[in-house]
């Protein structure tokens, strides 16, 4: 039976680094700190010990996915904390080597004894954690989660229960692969984004889903607003300095403005020769993957690795192409993105740990494709094909991230992200849908075949390519 996600499943408000290495493990000490509640345990612990496994434990530290734990015990929502928050708390943690477990209950916690990096992988996903709370009477509770990609986060039996279960999808429209979407848009005469819209409107009303899509693009739009207007040296210790603040300055002169929005409406009247566009588009994703790797507040976009793609993309057809383009091209550029990057989840892997950059990258590149070429005023059947063309130059892409930081290649690769799906969109304008060869699900399939046959060097554990290649010394 289909699966139900959606676009608020894909496109997630979080704090960087990483949605699998950050986000997934934040959430899972919350469902953690949930459990131990439901329980009536939370009062009687005394120590807690967290376990990290495989690509968690291998690049963890780059990813802060030690401190990601720290503040989802504390009782920190990342969705809503104040980023300057963050490094206050965590220092606290460190300084009195006490936690406020699930902000309740102040136990003693030594980050370095209590969080464990065991490099070996736990069979059923490259992304485990193991929480173990120890109780004042010597029992113990212990849960296993699975950073599964996009800040996913599952546990072992519900999975497996699910196989055995056949659970109802509430969709009018329940879509598992691209096909099924496009046979719903001929039968209905409708758009993708409307048939996803009343899949959404069977979960939520629409003044819900109308306030929560234009909050995700004002998230979006802070975050690019925040990195152009950064400068500096990225922590991590790769000493990467911030370009987009360089970047940005040449190209809006000395152009007044006072917010996001009247800084958007200053962008509309700069000049727009190509390589002026090649420019700006890269410097929307600079500045979001500069803020993610500084763990400011990004939109998982499906992950936070490639984060910049999708907002950099639809800030080009805002301020380039469209200039009369407002709240309905935004919320219809949100929506089909999502069905796109849920169909990749169903059908493949939205994890580097599981598949490579490509399962990154290479997604939300064809979430953005797909999105911008319905804007531009694509068929379904030419919008699944942006979608494909994004994925298939995408294929085979590695992730080896330096240092394990989500910052080399990462901050540049949302750069050739987001072109590459301008181009695709383009392409797929101008080819008639009966001349395809590859379908969308045929890409997907690919996709998930290439991504079990990558070696596990290149699957984020920074145990190859340029991981290797160049060392945190060189730099």
């Amino acid at each position: 039976m289909e699966e139900c996600i959606s676009v608020f499943d894909m496109l997630k408000i979080g704090v960087g680094p990483s949605s699998s290495h950050t986000l997934g493990p934040w959430r899972a000490a919350e469902r953690f700190l949930g459990e131990l509640r439901n329980e009536n345990l939370i009062h009687a612990v005394n120590r807690v010990k967290i376990d990290l496994y495989g690509s968690l434990s291998l690049t963890g530290k780059g990813h802060a996915t030690d401190l990601a734990v720290m503040l989802g015990l504390s009782g920190q929502d990342p969705e809503y904390i104040p980023v300057e928050n963050i490094d206050v708390i965590i220092k606290s943690i460190e300084s009195k080597n006490e936690i406020n477990l699930g902000n309740e209950k102040p136990i003693p916690f030594y980050f370095l004894k209590d969080i464990v990096f065991n490099k070996n992988f736990l069979p059923f996903h490259a992304n485990g954690m193991t929480f173990t709370a120890y109780m004042t009477d010597d029992s113990q509770y212990v849960s296993t989660f699975y950073s599964i990609g996009g800040g996913f986060v599952v546990k072992e039996e519900h999975i497996n229960a699910k196989k055995k279960i056949q659970i109802k999808c509430a969709f009018p429209y329940p879509i598992e692969k691209a096909a099924e979407l496009l046979d719903y848009c001929k039968k209905e005469n409708k758009s993708i984004s409307e048939i996803v819209y009343e899949n959404e409107k069977s979960m939520r009303t629409e003044a819900v889903i109308d306030h929560e899509l234009m909050r995700i693009w004002k998230t979006m739009l802070e975050c690019m607003y925040i990195g152009c207007h950064s400068e500096g040296i990225l922590p991590g210790g790769l000493n990467v300095r911030r370009r987009a603040f360089d970047m940005h300055q040449k190209l809006i002169g000395l152009s007044n403005y006072n917010s996001p929005q009247t800084w958007l409406e200053q962008i509309r009247l700069t000049e727009v020769k190509f390589r002026q566009i090649l420019k700006w588009v890269s410097c929307f994703a600079l500045a979001v993957n500069e803020v993610n790797a500084a763990l400011g507040r990004v939109v998982t976009a499906p992950t936070n690795g490639s984060a910049g793609v999708i907002p950099a993309v639809l800030m080009y057809y805002l301020v380039i192409e469209n200039h009369n383009a407002g709240e309905k091209e935004i919320k219809q550029f949100l929506m089909v993105a999502g069905e796109i990057g849920s169909i990749f989840k169903k059908g493949s892997t939205i994890s580097a740990a599981m598949g490579g950059c490509q399962a990154e990258i290479g997604v939300s590149s064809s979430m953005a494709a797909a999105a911008l070429c319905e804007l531009m005023g694509g068929t379904p059947e030419q919008v699944l094909m942006a979608a494909e063309i994004a994925m298939e130059h995408h294929l085979g892409l590695t992730c080896d991230p330096i240092g394990g930081l989500v910052q080399i290649p990462c901050i540049e690769r949302n750069t050739m992200g987001a072109i590459k799906a301008i181009n695709a969109a383009e392409l797929a304008l101008e080819t008639d849908p009966k001349n395809a060869k590859v379908p969308l699900d045929k890409v997907v399939d690919t996709m998930w075949q290439t991504a079990k046959d990558m070696n596990n060097k290149y699957k984020e554990t920074s145990e190859g390519g340029l991981a290797i290649a160049v060392n945190m010394a060189d730099c």
